[in-house]
């Protein structure tokens, strides 16, 4: 996986390590370690996973070290996307130990949080590659700020992204559908607005409205809580004229029925907002 992912700019990850930097050292800095550790103590560390999973954050980390102390040696072993399991190093660090244990706790933070969501995303695309073609998505369920660095983690799993904001697509839901007064005044008003370049995408809950939105000539319909037989007569109905994406209760124990039911997507929105950590911990080197 990690030699076709690339990396995100530095550009948008410093200013989110920056800012998590700035929230841990206060308004007096690490006072345990400025305290406990000699100025001139140097430490060799490691930080490594104990649990089996697929690493992400790993720039991140890195960035955060950097940003403490720029003079820290820092030699990535395991970059983002890489399948470890415990006891495998992920980085290793040489330098003051100040540096390292100050900046210890946001850089595990930021690689725990984003492996555990690379771990997950690969866990249901191995099951949705058994039963079928579809692609795992995420969804804009991220945590505030950290989207980007979420997004990537999904990528670094083997999963697709979905919109990243507003701004990239029309995606008409059911509230939209609502106050519209329906699948097809919601189209045509979405059709009047767009630029030629825009697609659009229309959820639906029933076939009824699916039958509506292909009449219209949508770029994907979202088949929005349906059952894995309903998802498999939706597929059939769509006959390849837009993109078909299910969302819904998606789990470990669903995705290989929805995935078998033909569709092209699976969004999921657990796997950024509410997957587990995977645990990586740091440690002096040789330890």
């Amino acid at each position: 996986m990690s030699s076709f992912l690339s990396p995100l700019p530095r550009l948008l990850i410093e200013p989110v390590v920056r800012a998590a930097l700035l929230e841990d050292l206060g308004r007096a800095g690490d006072v345990t370690t400025d305290a406990v550790i000699p100025a001139g103590a140097r430490f060799e560390a490691v930080i490594a996973s104990r649990q089996p999973g697929v690493i992400a954050g790993i720039d991140a980390a890195v960035i955060a070290f950097e940003l403490v102390d720029p003079s820290l040696k820092v030699t990535v072993e395991r970059g983002d996307g890489a399948r470890v399991a415990p006891g495998d190093v992920v980085l290793r660090l040489d330098g003051p130990a100040r540096a390292i244990l100050t900046a210890e706790r946001v850089a595990l933070n930021i690689a725990c949080r984003m492996s555990g969501i690379a771990t997950a995303t690969a866990g249901l695309v191995e099951i949705a590659r058994r039963h079928g073609k579809a692609q795992i998505v995420c969804t804009r369920k991220t945590t505030p700020g950290l989207r980007a660095l979420e997004k990537h983690a999904v990528k670094a799993g083997g999963g697709s992204n979905h919109r990243f904001g507003l701004d990239d697509a029309v995606l008409i839901k059911d509230n939209h559908i609502a106050v519209a007064g329906g699948v097809v005044p919601a189209i045509h008003a979405a059709k009047a607005h767009a630029g030629h370049m825009v697609k659009i995408e229309v959820e639906v809950d029933t076939l009824a409205q699916l039958d509506a939105a292909l009449a219209e000539g949508v770029d994907a319909v979202l088949l929005d809580n349906m059952d894995p037989p309903t998802l498999k007569d939706a597929v059939a109905m769509v006959g390849g004229r837009a993109l078909t994406e299910a969302s819904g209760r998606v789990s470990r124990e669903t995705v290989g029925p929805i995935a078998a039911s033909g569709v092209d997507l699976i969004s999921v929105g657990w796997i950024t907002h509410s997957a587990p950590i995977l645990d990586l911990g740091l440690d002096a080197a040789g330890v």
